[in-house]
């Protein structure tokens, strides 16, 4: 059985000023999403990778990759109205592969997060085999709320968390958990929000890194831009 891993760079970009798809702005020499795509090509669990890209764009998608990845063995599958939708149309890509077990997990990745290294992805997919679903995340802290104009801390039972990406699954109780919510109309607000809504999978959290930024804003750019050209912190050194 073989791991599949997923990019997802069906969006747009306008918090971070692009004029277009923000996936591909570049960043270090190569296009944002080459980052991921390129850790993902080198992984020895990953037997296929996956790029979802944005409607009217598999001509941009197509000459990027074979422009900055050469040959890479990547796959097309364009995307949805919406981030659920995307990830719909790449399950089905992947259906029958899955229900025949060919396919054991599936990792996705937002391509606006570049520097996710190849260990992150290594976790994600190792619990997802053990226990059914992994992400990484962050804790968050110091969080308030307002209460009649005066600002209170907020009290937390448990910690609450900053979710990243990669987010890695069983392929089948992936794959039954969006055809689920196909039929009932249902979209989540990420992957594990519908897998945690139709199966009885318990996702595992891991340590994520404050490096693995996503890039929304302009700063945002200028920073990953800084990150990746500082010697030994591309994701793939």
């Amino acid at each position: 059985m073989d791991a599949v891993g997923v990019v997802l760079a069906a969006g747009l970009g306008t918090r971070v000023g692009a004029d277009g798809n923000k996936a591909y702005l570049p960043l270090a020499g190569r296009s944002m999403l080459a980052w991921s795509l390129d850790t993902l090509t080198r992984l020895p669990d990953v037997a296929r990778t996956i790029l979802v890209f944005r409607r009217g764009e598999f001509a941009l998608a197509h000459d990027t990759v074979r422009h900055e990845l050469g040959d890479r063995p990547i796959e097309f599958v364009e995307g949805g109205e919406t981030r659920h939708g995307s990830e719909t149309n790449m399950l089905r890509h992947l259906a029958d592969d899955i229900d025949a077990g060919t396919v054991d997990v599936v990792a996705i990745h937002d391509a606006a997060r570049p520097l996710a290294g190849p260990e992150m992805f290594g976790r994600a997919i190792a619990l997802a085999r053990q226990y059914g679903g992994a992400l990484p995340a962050l804790p968050t802290r110091d969080l308030a709320e307002m209460r009649d104009d005066i600002l209170q801390p907020v009290a937390r039972r448990g910690e609450l968390v900053r979710v990243q990406t990669p987010q890695a699954f069983r392929a089948r109780d992936l794959l039954h958990a969006y055809r689920c919510a196909d039929r009932d109309g249902f979209e989540g607000t990420d992957t594990s929000s519908c897998v945690e809504r139709y199966t009885d999978v318990q996702v595992r959290i891991f340590d994520g890194r404050a490096t693995n930024l996503k890039v929304t804003y302009a700063r945002d750019v200028a920073v990953a831009q800084h990150l990746l050209n500082a010697p030994g912190q591309s994701p793939g050194s």
